[in-house]
């Protein structure tokens, strides 16, 4: 089998499951690039470059014995892009809000990017609060319980994270992608009940179903389902 047909995980082009949309929302500079980096390819550039406009990447993992293919797409956090972003929170079925431990300023404009993100994307969308670049602990500017308060007061999933020493990052993709599968299996087993129910009526009209070896004799009022 070709190389080619395989990433730095080793998957091979496979059946997929489900693919979820995930968006990477926050300050610019926080690290969001090299968060999406370090999942899909295992890489950090120390010179990394801001991004411009929307970009994206995939990975494929298992959760919960399927296969997901997550699309991240890494948003680009200066003022100038907030108008050309809005559209990519279309469909998207989580999101990461990132902020830098070190600049308080990054934490302090998460309540907005916060109602940003609520206004433009489906309700049912599961939210990470991420504290990224954890290794600089001794620059910290943002206390974790300032974090975990505001996190919970949002009913949001909270992570500290370091791309650059590979910190918690599979950990924090890995939880947000297995809840919304947990998410979309809750929602088809309900539309399933839904439609159950609805065709309750239709079903006890059913077609009878004929098993070689026990057909109704010619003309006769077979009764459907008898033991």
């Amino acid at each position: 089998m070709s190389s080619g047909n395989r990433n730095y995980h080793g998957e091979f082009n496979q059946k997929i499951d489900y693919v979820f949309k995930l968006v990477l929302i926050g300050d610019a500079a926080v690290g969001k690039s090299q968060l999406l980096a370090r999942f899909a390819r295992n890489e950090f550039s120390v010179d990394s470059k801001a991004t411009i406009g929307v970009e994206f990447q995939t990975r494929t993992l298992a959760i919960n014995e399927k296969t997901i293919k997550a699309q991240i797409w890494d948003t680009a956090g200066q003022e100038r892009y907030r108008a050309v972003t809005s559209a990519y929170y279309r469909g998207a079925v989580g999101a990461m809000l990132i902020y830098d431990i070190t600049k308080r300023q990054s934490f302090d404009h998460v309540a907005r990017w916060l109602e940003e993100l609520r206004s433009h994307a489906d309700r049912n969308i599961v939210i990470m609060l991420i504290g990224n670049k954890s290794d600089l602990g001794s620059l910290r500017a943002v206390p974790t319980e300032d974090a975990k308060e505001f996190a919970q007061r949002e009913n949001l999933f909270f992570m500290e994270t370091s791309a650059l020493e590979a910190t918690n990052v599979e950990n924090a993709f890995q939880t947000g992608l297995t809840e919304i599968y947990g998410n979309v299996s809750k929602k088809s087993l309900a539309a399933n009940e839904d439609r159950g129910s609805a065709g309750n009526s239709n079903q006890l009209k059913g077609t009878q179903i004929v098993v070689p070896g026990q057909e109704p004799p010619s003309g006769g009022n077979a009764s459907c389902c008898s033991s």
